[in-house]
């Protein structure tokens, strides 16, 4: 043994190959701090060793190496800048003494090589992937770019314009794609990848491949002529800037820092990353990037423990109420191996919710993303019927039908009657308290709130809503069921709006409220989108939801908590469901929806939504951009705060992955209280204090208030 660590060792066989081999501790490999120092001593232990010939780098897991250790990166970039820099300078040098090995080195990649890990690859001479092979450099998904040396060897491997394009999408390359372009020199079934790897590195020991002409490539400039330079980094830029947009920083600054370093050697190109690295890693957009994926992580990890403790298998589904809702979650649960019977009281329904599922899958064979064979398991998944005895053998039955608390409760009670004894019973409602559609059933304890998000196979999103008598039994079997959908479940208490239609319906009335007070909604929409970042502005998304479910959602909220959410007089939600204005359902709204010559969708600010308003406006007034946030986005955040604050949802984390993923609450920003957080909660408290005489949802608690007078924030 010529080093052993408590992450990767290092051992010489009998033909001088020395097989460098990652095996973290846990579960997959990681680059932490003590595997980047462990790294570097491997290496000085190699370079002392003259038996070596050779340097096989591989994983003794099921997966090559997932990245650097990302619960590190927000304590490490509250460092100081110069600290920062430090430390990333430093182990990029490990990985530039991992390329400075004075024999021939290369890569066998099983699994996932993503991030420091498609780093770790690059630095070798060579890389063999196996077929499960996915490699790749997703940092711009948490506002970073490649830190370790990618943005310098990866362009020079495969050319700048490939390489930019792996980056700033942070799209990963199965084997063969990564072989097209370049990445890698070989692909093999995994039961070959090590003697692949190994002859591999034998035939360059013999010098039948050019191992350091290869090497030399990567450490020397870009050989780029003027036209080159100018198609390559003109056309990234383009595209960063159509897709990026000015919120996401890290695509800009990964185009810029390899467009700076084309015309340099390695030291030259790397301390530019080096630098472009800590620009990025103290952005707000990073901080918020970064919180999200940890926070996914907590999300994911207390649903996988809650789902341990099911008793209940869910073996077959129940989807009552069909159309597009319910072809939607009965596609969800059929996709995923799950038998699901589909039972409306109309055959056109039935008919619908096939046509949904059949859309959506054919959808996926376009893009390749389904098989034929998906295709036809999913579609004979789902068992279209009109007859309610076809549910009794049901495991979970999801109720779906009309958002009428009258109607849902006699539905209810009939699955109940039809139902086993022990089969989990909820209910898809979107507004209607879980505590009063419990009173129609014998058996409230087992069942609860699965409030799914539309489009269904788009929204990662189930609140799961649990009522005052749901069993701590039914929440862990519906959690489990959930997440065997492929969603993300999050646990909140029943209240009117649950959690995320609680906290969105006072984000509308604060864009009522300014188109009463003279705002142009094209305005507001522009500026929620543009400036803010949400992906819809609030008149466009009110068209989404449809004016007839934003209105009726709003009397229930008033009614629930009339204290805060009375609605408005000549609401214009109100006024626009009132003359059969209902969105996109019918084609009109605050916006024209029309299709141009091409069939493309096209959305126009209606004349006749101006028309119909503008008796009960007031003459039109220009809001700059910080007014119009402030005035929507505090009453979301104040609903938040309380919402925490009652203990309907349980910590700011799943709170915001709930606006994240139920909403599209825009990523850059982390959640509504990751917002709150990057202002500051001084800085928040004057600013609600400043629109406080608008109205209670303005109003701060008691609470934030306290919070703030003591210089405290949601994530310490």
């Amino acid at each position: 043994m010529i080093f052993h660590g408590k992450s990767l060792s290092v051992e010489l066989t009998e033909d001088g190959i020395a097989e460098l081999v990652f095996d973290a501790q846990g579960s997959v490999n990681k680059f932490d701090q003590v595997t980047v120092k462990e790294l570097g001593e491997a290496v000085s232990a190699i370079n002392q060793n003259a038996d070596i010939k050779g340097v096989l780098v591989r994983s003794a897991k099921s997966t090559f190496i997932v990245g650097a250790d990302i619960t590190e990166f927000l304590g490490v970039f509250a460092y100081p800048e110069e600290q920062i820099l430090e430390w990333v300078a430093k182990s990029s040098q490990v990985f530039n003494a991992v390329e400075d090995i004075a024999v021939p080195t290369i890569t066998a990649i099983n699994g996932f090589a993503l991030g420091g890990g498609c780093e770790m690859a690059l630095a070798t001479d060579m890389r063999v992937a196996d077929t499960s092979a996915k490699i790749g450099l997703p940092e711009v998904k948490l506002g970073l770019m490649p830190g370790f040396g990618g943005t310098v060897r990866l362009p020079r491997l495969i050319g700048a314009d490939n390489a930019l394009e792996w980056m700033t999408t942070g799209r990963d390359r199965n084997g063969q794609k990564a072989l097209k372009e370049g990445a890698v020199d070989a692909v093999v079934a995994p039961e070959h990848l090590h003697q692949a790897a190994r002859e591999m590195l034998i035939d360059a020991i013999a010098v039948k491949f050019d191992w350091q002409g290869a090497r030399a490539q990567k450490k020397a400039p870009l050989m780029l002529n003027a036209n080159e330079t100018i198609m390559s980094f003109s056309t990234a830029a383009a595209m960063v800037g159509a897709k990026a947009g000015k919120h996401y920083p890290a695509p800009h600054k990964m185009v810029e820092t390899v467009q700076k370093a084309s015309s340099l050697d390695r030291e030259g190109a790397l301390k530019l990353e080096n630098e472009g690295f800590v620009a990025l890693a103290k952005t707000d957009a990073c901080k918020a990037q970064v919180g999200i994926f940890l926070a996914d992580q907590i999300v994911k990890s207390k649903g996988k423990k809650v789902a341990k403790q099911a008793t209940k298998e869910v073996a077959q589904h129940a989807v009552l109420g069909a159309g597009i809702m319910g072809g939607g979650i009965a596609y969800q649960g059929a996709v995923n191996g799950t038998p699901t019977v589909m039972k409306d009281i109309a055959q056109p329904a039935l008919e619908l919710g096939l046509s949904e599922a059949a859309k959506i899958l054919g959808k996926g064979m376009k893009r390749g993303k389904v098989t034929p064979d998906l295709m036809a398991s999913t579609l004979n998944n789902i068992v279209p019927t009109l007859d309610m005895s076809a549910i009794e053998n049901a495991d979970l039955i999801i109720e779906a039908v009309v958002e009428n608390p009258k109607v849902k409760a006699m539905v209810l009670k009939e699955v109940e009657d039809t139902v086993a004894d022990d089969a989990i019973i909820t209910s898809n409602t979107s507004t209607i308290s879980i505590n009063q559609l419990a009173e129609s059933l014998d058996k409230p304890e087992r069942f609860c709130g699965m409030h799914f998000f539309n489009p269904v196979h788009r929204m990662p999103l189930v609140e799961i809503i649990r009522g005052e008598k749901t069993s701590d039994e039914t929440i862990a079997a519906v959690v489990a069921a959930t997440l065997k959908m492929r969603k993300t479940p999050i646990v909140v208490n029943d209240c009117p709006g649950f959690l995320v239609n609680r906290v969105l319906f006072p984000y509308f009335a604060g864009f009522s409220q300014m188109v009463l007070d003279g705002a142009d909604f094209v305005a507001i929409d522009k500026v929620m989108e543009k400036v803010f970042g949400w992906p819809m502005g609030p008149a466009y998304l009110l068209d989404v939801v449809g004016m007839d479910t934003a209105d009726h959602a709003s009397g229930v909220m008033a009614a629930g908590i009339p204290e805060r959410m009375q609605k408005l007089d000549n609401d214009p939600v109100t006024l626009l469901f009132g003359d059969k204005r209902l969105g996109q359902k019918n084609g009109k709204g605050f916006y024209e929806y029309s299709k141009d010559k091409r069939g493309r969708p096209v959305k126009t600010p209606s004349e006749d939504a101006y028309a119909l308003m503008q008796p009960h406006v007031a003459d039109r007034k220009d809001f700059n951009a910080e007014e119009t946030i402030a005035r929507l986005m505090i009453p979301m955040a104040n609903e938040s705060i309380r919402c925490l604050e009652e203990g309907i949802v349980a910590s700011p984390v799943e709170a915001d992955m709930a606006l994240l993923y139920g909403l599209g609450f825009p990523p850059f920003r982390g959640g509504i209280f990751r917002y709150i957080d990057t202002m500051g909660l001084a800085n928040f408290v004057a600013l609600a204090d400043k629109y406080a005489e608008l109205g209670p949802i303005y109003q701060i608690s008691d609470g934030v208030r306290e919070m703030a007078s003591q210089n405290k924030s949601y994530f310490a």
